[in-house]
């Protein structure tokens, strides 16, 4: 009978202790700012939602005020697939579309005869562009993030738009 109990309690005991420690991400949103578009006199914020320990929805915002740039404003919705052992940080894989405005082909010329500068004024365009990128974050215990990123994608509809965006930077954030 002392068997018969001791394996009892044996099993219940067992079976207390041996739930598995689920990661459940009690934090799920990320605001960020982009410190390498900053230091080049741009700026990029982005906001992530994160689904599951493993994948996240965001979108992000660029704009600057400048003629050297062909994009002024663009704005890239994105879903990340993260391979890390932490929740929602690691490696990942992205997939984003991007519509963007601004303008192509402006550039400066000097003329010789005035000695002067002139701007050539590019074609304004509009236009959604799909791409991939690759990347990986870093997230302290106490919520602050810091990732790397870059991606490539193609533009789809204006012939006056870059045939090619780029995505990416060095951005510092925090999980909330």
């Amino acid at each position: 009978m002392k068997k018969i109990i001791l394996l009892t309690l044996f099993v219940v005991g067992s079976h207390a202790f041996s739930q598995e420690n689920e990661t459940a991400l009690s934090k799920k949103n990320e605001l960020k700012g982009n410190a390498l578009f900053l230091v080049l006199g741009a700026g990029e914020i982005s906001y992530e939602r994160l689904i599951n320990d493993d994948s996240g929805l965001g979108i992000s915002m660029f704009f600057i005020n400048e003629e050297d740039f062909d994009t002024n404003f663009s704005l890239s919705p994105y879903y990340r697939a993260y391979f890390g052992k932490k929740p929602a940080a690691g490696f990942f894989v992205e997939g984003f579309s991007m519509i963007s405005t601004g303008k192509n082909g402006s550039y400066s010329e000097y003329n010789s005869t005035t000695n002067s500068d002139y701007d050539v004024a590019g074609k304004k365009y509009s236009d959604l562009a799909l791409g991939f990128g690759i990347g990986s974050k870093w997230v302290h215990k106490r919520g602050f993030v810091f990732e790397i990123n870059a991606g490539i994608g193609r533009n789809l509809f204006s012939s006056n738009s870059p045939e090619v965006v780029g995505r990416g930077g060095i951005t510092l954030g925090y999980r909330f």
